[in-house]
């Protein structure tokens, strides 16, 4: 027989301006002692601070509830594990937080609201991120409206049996918008989500040895951002293997539908992405094996400059991409940040000569860019993935940190440029190059490369050649200019 506690029997207000953090905890704590079952949140708007989810406990929040977290950052604990980028945290406090537990989960038709506007408060350089889960199993999130985090929306990690279906995330008022985060997590299914924000908005990540991520299941989800739709790596100091991607559409997305970056020395394999669509993404695809310890972007566990890890057999089948007259227009992050314009777009694919990617499949590919690119607007010299010897690690970081990272100003041409027209080149890197030297496919030192069936036109005329391959065993190469 299914138990129901009602959090009004425990105090809570839910009158939208009353603090129920206690009243919604001890429903979720008596629950919990007593076997489990479904702590409800209906009619009414419910404040509260850090909730703490418990094994066998199911939150339930109806159509006609609204769970929001509070806006005084003094209503959150300091005991929720902490984010794992270096200098970030700002972020280590979180709204709902469960460490251990297991058969638990939230779900419903009602909204979780993070009051992202509301923080960081004044004096304060928290912002709390919505959902974290540390080394859970047994996880279900449905048919939730999740809306507005002051960081991530989600952050799952070390935890395995993960279910995330019907979800609608909106994180789109704060930078670090991200959707859903899994670190560490093996069994994952995700799908029928529709996801939008300011930052990726679904992450694969691998920031330890010991937990792997695999099997992992991503299916028909919508994704916008006005970052990348999928990350796989970036942070990847263990392995990511056996991931699919399959049915989903990508709209609107002003860096990267799908990225995928080993650079933290691990290793990323058995990449399935099949069956998708994108309208106005920038950069379609973007592959690179690489090895980076930075101050922005790497992993707190990450204590020296890594080897160069792997990255192999990766398919991307039946992907179709197209531009249209909005991806003529600089998009920003914000007022200030540029994140895309037509001289970034294409697909890259990119690694050390010495290290390549192996086995790399795009096949039945449709890609319209939207083209228009001069040559004397972008560098002459286009630049290499190094490989850092020890000697050079202080010097690599100090130039690095100076000449790689970007910072445009709104609107300014001079300032959207890193050196318009050098013939010294940088590094090439995760955020760099900022632009492309082919308007569609830019492939670079793999090993036992396949292109097969890949069509490409471009929508205004273009200086830049459609595609290069060079450094690569390709194994076949059909590529069909339809211009």
């Amino acid at each position: 027989m299914e138990t129901f506690y009602l959090v009004k029997d425990f105090g809570a207000a839910g009158d939208g301006k009353s603090l129920d953090t206690e009243a919604i905890q001890a429903a979720i704590d008596r629950c919990s002692q007593e076997g489990g079952g479904y702590v409800l949140l209906e009619k009414g708007e419910f404040i509260s601070g850090t909730l703490y989810m418990k094994s066998g406990v199911y939150l339930i929040v109806t159509a006609s509830a609204k769970l929001t977290a509070s806006g005084s950052i003094a209503a959150y604990g300091t005991d929720t594990h902490y984010n794992r980028y270096v200098n970030e945290h700002d972020m280590d406090r979180c709204f709902i937080y469960a460490e251990e537990a297991e058969n638990f989960g939230i779900m419903g038709e009602g909204i979780i609201d993070g009051n992202a506007e509301c923080f960081p408060n004044e004096g304060s350089i928290y912002r709390p991120m919505m959902i974290r889960f540390l080394r859970c199993r047994d996880v279900k999130l449905k048919g939730i409206k999740l809306y507005q985090s002051a960081a991530w929306t989600t952050a799952f990690l070390d935890s395995e049996n993960i279910w995330v279906e019907d979800l609608e995330i909106c994180n789109d008022k704060r930078y670090n918008g991200d959707g859903l985060d899994f670190d560490g997590c093996r069994n994952v299914f995700v799908a029928r989500c529709r996801i939008s924000g300011t930052d990726d908005n679904l992450c694969l990540q691998a920031g330890s040895r010991e937990y792997p991520v695999e099997n992992v299941h991503i299916s028909d989800c919508h994704f916008t951002s006005i970052c990348a739709g999928i990350r796989i790596g970036l942070k990847s100091i263990g392995d990511i293997r056996n991931v699919t991607v399959s049915g989903c559409t990508f709209q609107n997305v002003w860096r990267e539908g799908i990225k995928i970056e080993c650079t933290e020395g691990g290793n990323i394999s058995d990449i399935c992405i099949l069956g998708n669509t994108m309208h106005n993404v920038s950069r379609p695809v973007f592959i690179l094996l690489n090895k980076r310890m930075q101050e922005i972007g790497s992993s707190v566990e990450l204590k020296e400059m890594p080897e160069i890890g792997t990255l192999r057999r990766i398919t991307i089948s039946g992907l179709i991409a197209r531009d249209d007259e909005e991806m003529e227009k600089i998009h920003y992050r914000f007022q200030d940040d540029v994140m895309g314009r037509p001289e970034f777009g294409g697909i890259r694919v990119d690694a050390n000569k010495d290290h390549p990617i192996e086995n790399l499949v795009f096949q039945n590919i449709d890609y319209t860019a939207i083209g228009g690119v001069r040559l004397d607007e972008i560098p002459e010299r286009y630049p290499e993935v190094p490989d850092y010897k020890a000697e050079s690690k202080t010097e690599y970081k100090a130039d690095h940190k100076s000449k790689n990272k970007t910072s445009y100003a709104a609107g300014n041409k001079s300032d959207i440029w890193t050196d318009t027209g050098k013939t010294e080149a940088e590094v090439s890197e995760n955020y760099y190059p900022d632009w492309s030297r082919t308007t569609h496919l830019d492939i670079r030192n793999v090993k036992n490369l396949i292109l097969a069936q890949v069509m490409v036109s471009t929508v205004h005329e273009d200086e830049r050649p459609k595609y290069l391959v060079e450094g690569c065993r390709c194994l076949k190469e059909e590529i069909y200019d339809l211009d």
